[in-house]
């Protein structure tokens, strides 16, 4: 299988390219092809997945992840960080990283030297995570339960139910109808995780990952699989003698598809694995920001309390900053942009959008009435490391542009109520 690193915004094409970089590559034509037919499909339900430049030319949109194509090409795309040539280990571990963050999802290998080391696509890493987590469960041990059973047997087995013995016809009167509690693994948890193994065990490329997934599948033959995905992960316990798969469900639940682009982050359709990065970076800053903010703060996402405009019949246009901050009395609006700034580029405006200004001004006169501070947190690059100067719509209203640093999660400047160390360290 041929496997393409590039990343978000890249060009692909049928033909040769002067430069091979992650910015553009080519691509066979059958892939080509079949690309084109995947974005009308993703663009009929609401996502751009790309762009038709022209009849040679493919542009990538922000998606990030895996797709791989029937015709055996693996197109993996990672996040562009920096606008400066970027190597695939960098970017790749910029995408854990955040992956790892927002997803809460625990990671065994966490040293930044395995990170580094890591040289598959982001797929097989989750592949991994999820086969070693199933590894260390299954070596300590599957939880069993009690579950009743019922059946026809020719030896008096637990309870005997009269009433369907008396129903019984008389050529079968040496047959006994009886109920028992069977000790074994079929509950909803192990159903789940035997699925999730099939699907790995024929998605991975990987030979180590090939062995020991058919390794554990081997040694979970005699457990049943799951019919109904969505009702057993809501029959998922979490109590304390379930302690030990806490660490298993969040790979579960994203190798099984629970979590889709537009209602949380990813979705794993086919061989394909993608993450819409705006999601991924709104998920990020929230990850910081609760990590962050003192005890006594509030943190609501996605408010949704306030409209700009109404009429005689009803509100129109919803407004839904991605956080408000209440702490001490103050109210803080703060909005996430994954967008690369230049802050020497005074003459285009460092990059900053118009849109995005009247958006903060109507959070603004809505949800703060006109006085207070907002913020918006760009990631940190080599271009844009310092906070701007505060942009003031007025004399009572005024907006923080502040870097996040990708690799510690903490920002410097501004006046979110963050603690010292917080606010003085990049």
């Amino acid at each position: 299988m041929d496997t393409i690193t590039v990343r978000e915004h890249a060009r692909l094409t049928t033909g040769p390219v002067a430069q091979v970089d992650l910015d553009r590559a080519t691509i066979p034509a059958t892939a080509f092809d079949w690309l084109c037919r995947q974005a009308q499909q993703y663009r009929a339900g609401g996502a751009c997945l790309l762009h038709l430049e022209d009849r040679r030319w493919l542009k990538l949109d922000n998606y990030v992840g895996v797709i791989e194509t029937p015709c055996g090409t693996r197109i993996e795309i990672l996040p562009k960080h920096t606008r400066a040539p970027a190597d695939m280990a960098t970017a790749r571990a910029v995408l854990v990283r955040m992956l790892r963050r927002c997803l809460d999802l625990p990671v065994r290998d966490v040293g930044p030297a395995a990170v580094q080391a890591f040289d598959a696509p982001i797929s097989e890493w989750i592949i991994g995570q999820f086969l070693r987590e199933l590894d260390a469960l299954v070596r300590r041990g599957l939880r069993f339960d009690y579950h009743p059973v019922q059946e026809e047997v020719r030896f008096l087995r637990g309870r005997l139910q009269v009433v369907h013995q008396l129903r019984q016809p008389a050529g079968r009167a040496h047959c006994f109808q009886v109920e028992h509690h069977v000790f074994d693994a079929d509950r909803a948890e192990n159903l789940l995780l035997c699925t999730a193994l099939d699907k790995v065990a024929n998605l991975t490329h990987d030979a180590g990952h090939w062995r020991l997934a058919h390794e554990l599948a081997h040694l979970l033959a005699g457990v049943p699989r799951s019919r109904d995905i969505a009702g057993d992960f809501r029959r998922w316990s979490d109590d304390r003698l379930m302690s030990r798969y806490r660490a298993i469900r969040s790979w579960c639940e994203l190798i099984l598809g629970d979590r889709t682009p537009m209602s949380a982050l990813g979705t794993w359709v086919g061989r394909s694995l993608l993450f819409p990065m705006e999601r991924v970076y709104e998920r990020f800053v929230e990850a910081c920001l609760r990590a962050r903010l003192p005890a006594n703060a509030t943190l609501r996402t996605q408010a949704s309390g306030q409209w700009l405009c109404r009429t005689s019949v009803r509100p129109l246009f919803r407004l839904r900053p991605d956080f408000v901050i209440e702490h001490a009395g103050e109210r803080y609006v703060v909005d996430a942009k994954w967008k690369l700034l230049d802050a020497a580029d005074v003459e285009h405006n460092h990059n900053l959008s118009q849109a995005d200004f009247y958006q903060l001004f109507a959070y603004g006169q809505r949800y703060l009435a006109g006085r207070g501070r907002m913020a918006l947190i760009f990631p940190r690059t080599v271009d844009f490391s310092e906070p701007l100067d505060t942009f003031r719509f007025d004399d009572d209203l005024s907006l923080d542009v502040l870097p996040l640093d990708l690799e510690t999660g903490r920002w410097r400047g501004g006046s979110l109520p963050l603690p010292d160390d917080a606010s003085r360290t990049a």
